[in-house]
């Protein structure tokens, strides 16, 4: 019997074949953490009795969350970690170089590796064609040791694409809708396995933003094959000889299909306080925005800023709105500026601020008031997650973004495009 993209890598990983529901020990290529679960994973590590890592040049430290920090007590977890890592000569991408899981993204993941990260967007490798998976803190810390983890290897839902996106779709609208049809526990500790002619189209930014959404409905990973969209951006971020091609055997068994016609498919909202409460933009009805935040793991490449600057360029943002833009990571940010993306931002209105994770977890540069709008690009909507628990906020593809930005109200981006 054939094998899915998961249990291809995963069987590599444990030096024999394994299946779905067992139990498997798997060599781990790459460990990471950012500033919210690294201070945990190291005293874990400590706790544990450790003193070495297993590979200290593949195990990394993200300053991203709290990036600048904001408080004294953050800037002391941040010092805390750089001493750790210098002792153990283990790798801090500090302050400004960007999100753990867009920054490994353009220099770390490559085709067919497990990768383990103390957050739970680390599924945004799954884009790559690895096994990406988020973990707690203390896995993470056995991880950093042994060089090793184990895993339920689960079952795979086959998501097959197929069509031509409409005008004004995105992959954030294929992954809303998704999550919308099968629901926010729907895919729990499954492998989302995308396939389709849709997806052999779709570019690494819409892969990336699909993949990093894939827990939102539960799942353990999103899975995509290496193919020639993987070589041309392994190529593209100067990592030519990491590509291999990865794809699922054609008798491969899953647990179930999943189609999507992406032709049938609209910009799509999901609205408060769940990812999974969805509607199309033809639904959503009037809805004023006090906010609108573009950026973050899930929608912060040069594709998505390219994206709102076409729409936004020449025009102004809303009077009662504040447009708020985080890149991705500093190559994003230096890519921006270079193509004029950050002068059409500006000159818009927005306010642009370093690459890292921003208000998306409430922390600062952009905290949500009482009873305030956000129309966000981020992956997450819970209730009081960008700040106050009486404020409320949608998420949309970056598209969304821009035109809701104009208008002060979540708006159609097809009218712009």
């Amino acid at each position: 019997m054939g094998m899915t993209l998961s249990e291809k890598i995963l069987s590599d990983h444990a030096g024999r074949e394994v299946r779905p529901g067992e139990i498997a020990v798997v060599s781990v290529d790459l460990v990471y953490a950012q500033d919210g679960t690294a201070p945990l994973a190291i005293r874990k590590f400590q706790e544990m009795g450790f003193e070495k890592l297993r590979n200290p040049k593949r195990t990394i430290f993200f300053l991203d969350h709290a990036a600048p920090s904001p408080r004294f007590e953050l800037s002391n977890d941040h010092a805390f970690i750089r001493g750790f890592a210098k002792r153990t000569e283990s790798r801090v991408s500090d302050v400004g170089e960007g999100i753990s899981h867009q920054v490994v993204a353009e220099s770390e993941v490559a085709p067919g590796e497990v990768v383990i990260g103390a957050d739970s967007h680390t599924c945004t490798g799954g884009a790559l064609g690895a096994f990406a998976t988020g973990v707690g803190s203390t896995d993470a810390a056995v991880a950093m040791a042994l060089g090793k983890i184990w895993l339920r290897v689960p079952e795979t839902i086959q998501v097959v694409v197929e069509g031509r996106l409409p005008v004004g779709v995105f992959g954030k609208d294929i992954i809303l809708h998704l999550i919308g049809k099968i629901g926010a526990a729907g895919a729990t500790y499954k492998a989302l396995e995308f396939i389709g002619d849709t997806i052999e189209r779709l570019d690494m930014a819409g892969r990336l933003t699909i993949a990093n959404m894939a827990v939102e409905a539960g799942s353990k990973v999103g899975l995509f094959p290496s193919d020639e969209m993987t070589r041309t951006w392994l190529t593209r971020m100067g990592r030519p000889d990491e590509f291999k091609k990865l794809f699922p055997d054609p008798d491969a068994s899953y647990e179930k299909t999943v189609r999507i016609d992406a032709q049938g498919l609209k910009p799509t909202i999901a609205c408060p306080h769940e990812v999974d409460h969805t509607k199309t933009i033809d639904e959503i009805g009037e809805v004023r925005v006090d906010q609108v935040y573009l950026g973050t793991s899930c929608n912060g490449r040069l594709e998505d800023l390219q994206i709102a600057a076409h729409i936004l360029r020449g025009k102004r943002v809303h009077p009662g709105t504040r447009l708020i833009v985080t890149p991705g990571s500093r190559r994003v940010y230096l890519e921006a500026l270079k193509e004029g993306i950050v002068e059409t931002l500006l000159e818009c209105g927005a306010l642009i601020l370093p690459a890292g994770c921003g208000a998306c977890v409430g922390l600062h540069e952009g905290v949500l008031g009482d009873r305030e709008v956000c129309l966000a690009t981020q992956p997450r909507n819970f209730k009081g997650r960008m700040g106050s628990p009486h404020s409320y906020i949608y998420l949309g593809s970056p598209a969304v973004a821009a035109a809701s930005a104009i208008e002060g109200r979540i708006a159609d981006p097809r009218k712009y495009l």
